[in-house]
Order: C-alpha cells, then sequence, then structure tokens
C-alpha cells in the first residue's frame, strides 16, 4: 500500500469518509436503522414537522424522504398524523422507539467516529468541518463544487 501522506487532501478526505461510512453504516445496521434515518429521527427531536420540511432539513428530496419514513414508520420509529391546525397536512412525530434508536446509535459509536471525535485537535477539525459545510451549503446550487449539497427543493 502506498503511503497516505503522499495522497492529495481530495483523496485522504474521500477514503476517510468512505472507511468511516462504512463502519458507521455497519453499527446502524446493528441497531436497525439507515444513515438517513438517523439523520430524520435526529431532526425530529425538534417535534414534529412536515415531510417537507423535513426533506428539507436533510437535504434530500421529498420522494426521497417518503421512502426513509416508509422503513422508519413500519419499523414503529415514527408516525404520520394530520395536523390539529389543518386536516390537509401530515405532520411526522418521532416515537419513543425512534428516540430509543437514536440513543442506542448516539451513545455507542463505532471505533472510526470514536478516532474522530478523540484528542487535542478532535474540537479544531469539527469546527473546520462544520465551517466548510456552512460554506459550501450556502453558496448558490450553480456555484457549488461538483458534488456539494443538494439544493433544497
Amino acid at each position: 500500500m502506498e503511503d497516505p501522506a503522499s495522497w492529495p487532501t481530495g483523496r485522504l478526505l474521500s477514503t476517510a469518509a468512505r472507511l468511516v461510512e462504512h463502519a458507521w453504516a455497519e453499527h446502524l445496521d446493528s441497531i436497525g436503522i439507515t444513515h438517513a434515518g438517523l439523520i430524520a429521527l435526529h431532526v425530529l427531536q425538534g417535534g414534529p414537522c412536515s415531510q417537507i420540511d423535513l426533506a428539507h432539513s436533510c437535504h434530500v428530496r421529498a420522494q426521497t424522504m417518503s421512502r426513509i419514513l416508509d422503513r422508519l414508520e413500519r419499523d414503529g420509529h415514527v408516525a404520520r398524523k394530520p395536523d390539529a391546525a389543518d386536516r390537509r397536512r401530515v405532520l411526522v412525530h418521532g416515537t419513543a422507539s425512534g428516540a430509543r434508536a437514536l440513543r442506542t446509535a448516539t451513545e455507542s459509536r463505532p471505533e472510526a467516529l470514536r478516532l474522530l471525535e478523540e484528542g487535542e485537535e478532535a474540537a479544531a477539525f469539527r469546527r473546520r468541518l462544520v465551517q466548510i459545510i456552512e460554506e459550501l451549503s450556502s453558496r448558490p446550487p450553480g456555484n457549488r463544487p461538483r458534488g456539494g449539497a443538494p439544493a433544497r427543493r
């Protein structure tokens, strides 16, 4: 194997992201949720919201969110209920089961995530990632680098 220290930054970032993503997906699979489901459950901690608003908050299209919610609802992690203020509108609610799944997922992280969260540089690394995400996400869709955050629809 060639020395990763000689790799360009993009390759380092891509490889690290892929390795962490695989470890995280394996961890979540053992709990019975997907990464997309985890994100939705995290957003729903703030309270019920419409499927469209949830999709926007999770940076996915409404059709994608529908599939995510179908699985979460089937597994008892969310419930879709009519909005009391507007019966035409459906709100997505997190359930006690969803809260437990979220807690389990975040309290028992895989080794790959612990490596990112430990050490003196971890907080600075996290702040820099947030800064990069915020900067690239705030650009108009035509001005984002290829592969950037999806446009909100």
